[in-house]
């Protein structure tokens, strides 16, 4: 039998876009021979996955699940929203999303955990390429854990249990009655969903940030022809509306803008029957960040018939 290395593992994969794993069990049938194993692959559909993946994948799902204290999300993306309405997509999504439950936020962790079906989850998203045929992956993956406490979660735009296009985690952290948690841990995940904030609170916003809006607020107070010591309490107030606009315990809360989010967790405690603290958040918005492509059909037909 050949010596498979990972170099030639490697060399294949780069090749055909198909999982570590099915490159190497095609370089074992074929004892090493590269080009007979990107024949054995394209024979198996796997190898579908090379002629795809140079597509941007925008569209897909947010994936959510929830166990007691510990919560995740993932985003997988793929091509089309048509794709997100697909029975095998979404049951992919949903899988990916409970193996992440123990295997974590690291991506690359996640790929290689064992799925349900069997096989990694790499296999299994190498499979869904080959036969729903677009590119798809697994983008990120975040995860908050409290205790004691629960994990509150909303999805919005649902397509079905756990899956949308927008999905949120909240953790409190409270030895209180868990139903009356998990009923705020929402409410505060659909304000989070609603009005996107940047930060938990002042201080957990990045310095570079803080410094570039102290930066704007001083220019546009030095414009006006503000004295030094006037713009320093502009700049000084300015940066306080600012906190109250992008962090979220400052920001008004959506089901009660006449009071804070802080505010409204500090008075659900007679409810909840114990003190309780908003300790993390975490927010997917589908393919935010990602550069989409505008698609030229024309062009594409023409480059299919030869043109």
């Amino acid at each position: 039998m050949a010596n498979i290395t990972a170099a030639l593992v490697k060399d294949l994969r780069e090749k055909t876009g198909a999982g570590m794993m099915d490159c190497k069990a095609a370089l074992n049938e074929v004892d090493g021979d590269v080009e007979a194993a990107i024949d054995w692959l394209r024979k198996k559909g796997l190898a579908k996955a090379a002629k795809k993946a140079g597509r941007v994948a925008a569209e897909g799902l947010i994936g959510l699940a929830v166990q007691g204290g510990k919560g995740v999300l993932v985003e997988v993306n793929s091509e089309t929203d048509f794709v997100a309405r697909n029975e095998q997509f979404q049951q992919l999504v949903r899988g990916i999303a409970t193996v992440a439950l123990t295997a974590g936020a690291d991506v690359e962790a996640i790929k290689a955990a064992e799925f349900a079906t069997g096989g990694t989850v790499e296999n299994a998203i190498s499979t869904a390429i080959a036969t729903i045929g677009e590119n798809m992956n697994l983008r990120r993956a975040a995860v908050l854990d409290v205790a004691p406490g629960v994990v509150g979660s909303y999805i919005h735009g649902s397509v079905g249990e756990g899956l949308g296009k927008i999905g949120v985690l909240v953790a409190l952290q409270s030895e209180g009655k868990a139903d009356e948690l998990a009923a705020l841990g929402r409410q505060i995940a659909m304000h989070v969903a609603a009005a996107n904030p940047q930060a938990l609170d002042a201080s957990s916003i990045p310095a570079d940030v803080v410094a570039r809006e102290k930066g704007v607020l001083a220019e546009k107070a030095k414009a006006s022809g503000k004295p030094d010591n006037v713009v320093e309490k502009i700049v000084e107030s300015g940066l306080k509306t600012f906190y109250k606009e992008v962090t979220l315990l400052e920001q008004a809360f959506i089901h009660d803008p006449s009071k804070t989010v802080a505010q409204a967790v500090k008075e659900s405690e007679g409810k909840i029957g114990a003190p309780v603290k908003l300790v993390a958040f975490v927010r997917f918005g589908l393919g935010e960040g990602v550069e989409k492509q505008e698609s030229d059909f024309a062009a594409e037909v023409a480059a299919a018939a030869g043109v």
